[in-house]
């Protein structure tokens, strides 16, 4: 099987390619010149599958970010694993930054984003929480035993670790969460998962 999987929804963009279990190629781009790291995400696809000689029509499934996380990066994700896998006849499956940062810890990961006003976008024990209040988001960091991954922004209001600090493995996370729920892989039912609307909705 070969899985492709992208994500431009977080602070870098990952292209990440494998094939029967083996990683193929793992790419990581940061924004250049002000532009938004989307910008380079079809380039990008198109090079990694090139340098390996895998054609568009060879790929199996495509695992994509669906938020939270940036408005444009969101969009542009599900926008192109939607499009390719409808010419292409695959499956395309999205994973939530949430789930995906949460396999940075095997121990007991509680995962908050940065949400505006004062909020946390939460998940813990598994479960995607939602928009939560910073106050309690610290609430529940007290009364509970979590590895807090967060971002930037929040680790100096909530602690634990940014993964902003340190280069993941987010690419293969993202394939390998993506393999695991190859059974849901409906382009059809692919759909952002926005932190909130954007200005004006």
């Amino acid at each position: 099987m070969i899985t492709l999987a992208f994500d431009t929804c977080l602070d870098k963009m990952y292209a990440f390619l494998k094939k029967d279990g083996e990683i193929l190629s793992s790419r990581i781009v940061e924004n250049k010149d002000n532009k938004y790291h989307s910008a380079f995400l079809i380039s990008t696809l198109q090079e990694i599958m090139s340098e390996n000689k895998i054609k568009p029509q060879d790929v199996d499934l495509i695992g994509v970010n669906i938020g939270p996380g940036s408005f444009t990066g969101i969009r542009a994700c599900v926008t192109v694993a939607r499009v390719m896998a409808q010419q292409l006849n695959c499956k395309a499956v999205g994973v939530s930054s949430l789930e995906i940062l949460s396999k940075i810890s095997d121990s007991n990961p509680l995962v908050a984003l940065d949400a505006r006003k004062n909020s946390a976008y939460l998940y813990y024990d598994g479960e995607i929480k939602g928009a939560i209040a910073l106050d309690e988001v610290k609430n529940i960091i007290e009364n509970g035993n979590y590895t807090v991954i967060t971002d930037n922004k929040l680790k100096p209001i909530i602690g634990g670790i940014s993964y902003q600090e340190k280069y993941y493995p987010l690419g293969e996370i993202l394939a390998e969460l993506a393999e695991n729920k190859e059974t849901e892989g409906n382009w059809r039912k692919l759909k952002p998962l926005y932190i909130q609307p954007p200005p004006g909705v």
